[in-house]
């Protein structure tokens, strides 16, 4: 039995989770969990989850529910996330929270002694550098449930590092990819939530949207798979059945395909290096889809693609300043203060603008994360709609 604490319980990512664990209830059991502020969701999962520790956002919240559910230990915010990760007796830690909140759990989880299986974006995107150092450090496991790098990391299997020649993510290209410059400029957040292929949280999809997203997985991946920027590329792919790729110095290139289904990655993330049957409604049938596509992403159509590249081989502090700068834009967009197109400028500019710090510290890291976040803050407020 694999004990699991699951951080981002109530959201996307969760809730697939504990579909998977569901599914195999013999081999895993969550024993502590997060809410975040959906604690309306903390009665669903208790009916087949029961634990001893929760977290949730809000001190008023955890002392209400303290009373509610007396023989549950609640803790609250970001040190309450840390407690969880830290504190209680497990053996991997499932970070499906969004943000750069998701940073300071998974260094607290591998600095005690635990695997991590990972679909937090921003704890690699923003700490890249202090996570890969912890993990050799502390002699622990990251394992990937983004489906891009689950992909790669499937792909890499009976392989040697030396052998590679490049990663290759693939992109759907979110919502807009068919669209023009012209024509995004007055889109609606309902179409940037209308994700062609993908069940996901709000704030990831804006980020498909933005190719935001894929930016931040070549990062993820550089670290991940400890890989130089000049070999990892990105390539269209709208049916999303391929789900990323690997070259190898022979030129043979491997391929993981699957449905778009999120429960795949998380699964293989529980079970690695074993498999598990998965229920799927419609598994992948390629008779069915009939042919497959593949272009080169126009990276004037999605600057921030570039950006990231640009950001992470600058190094620093410039992933924290952009990362910083696109949730509090993507926040803003999704709340009807800016335009689609502002975001991608915000973020721009809060990039080009930062002062330059190398990265040695964790406050380091959020000292960029603040100076990102108070300059799109800035130009939020001067472009409103």
């Amino acid at each position: 039995m694999k004990r699991l604490v699951l951080l981002g319980a109530s959201g996307s990512i969760g809730m697939q989770t504990i579909d998977v664990v569901h599914q195999h209830p013999s081999d895993f059991e969550v024993i502590a969990f997060s809410v975040g502020h959906h604690i309306e969701k903390i009665a669903e999962i208790l009916k087949d989850s029961p634990v001893k520790n929760i977290c949730v956002q809000e001190e008023k919240d955890a002392i209400e529910l303290a009373h509610v559910y007396p023989d549950i230990h609640f803790v609250y915010g970001d040190e309450g996330l840390c407690w969880l990760a830290e504190k209680c007796e497990y053996d991997l830690l499932v970070n499906a929270l969004v943000g750069f909140v998701g940073f300071m759990p998974t260094l607290k989880a591998i600095e005690s002694g635990h695997d991590v299986a990972l679909a937090n974006k921003e704890t690699l995107v923003v700490g890249g550098k202090l996570i890969y150092e912890a993990l050799h450090r502390c002699h622990r496991s990251l394992y990937p449930i983004d489906s891009e790098h689950s992909a790669i990391f499937q792909c890499l299997q009976g392989n040697r590092h030396a052998e590679v020649k490049r990663l290759i993510i693939t992109a759907s290209g979110g919502s807009f990819r068919t669209k023009n410059r012209e024509e995004l400029k007055d889109v609606t957040v309902e179409q940037a939530l209308n994700h062609p292929n993908w069940t996901m949280g709000a704030k990831i999809t804006i980020d498909s949207a933005t190719m935001m997203n894929k930016g931040f997985e070549v990062t993820e991946a550089h670290w991940l798979f400890d890989m130089d920027y000049d070999h990892i590329d990105v390539l269209m792919h709208p049916e999303s059945v391929v789900h990323s790729m690997v070259e190898y110095v022979d030129h043979s290139t491997i391929a993981q395909m699957g449905a778009a289904d999120m429960r795949l990655p998380i699964q293989y993330a529980l079970t690695w290096p074993q498999r598990y049957p998965l229920a799927q409604e419609h598994p992948l049938d390629l008779a069915e889809i009939g042919s497959l596509h593949f272009s080169k992403p126009d990276v004037r159509r999605f600057p921030l693609l570039a950006l990231a590249y640009e950001a992470g081989r600058k190094g620093g502090n410039l992933d924290a300043v952009m990362n910083g700068a696109n949730e509090e834009a993507n926040a803003a967009f999704r709340k009807g203060i800016i335009p689609f197109l502002m975001i991608e400028e915000i973020v721009i500019r809060a990039v080009n603008l930062a002062p330059f710090k190398e990265v040695e510290t964790v406050q380091d890291l959020m000292d960029g994360d603040v100076w990102g976040r108070n300059f799109a803050r800035t130009q939020i407020e001067r472009n409103r709609i």
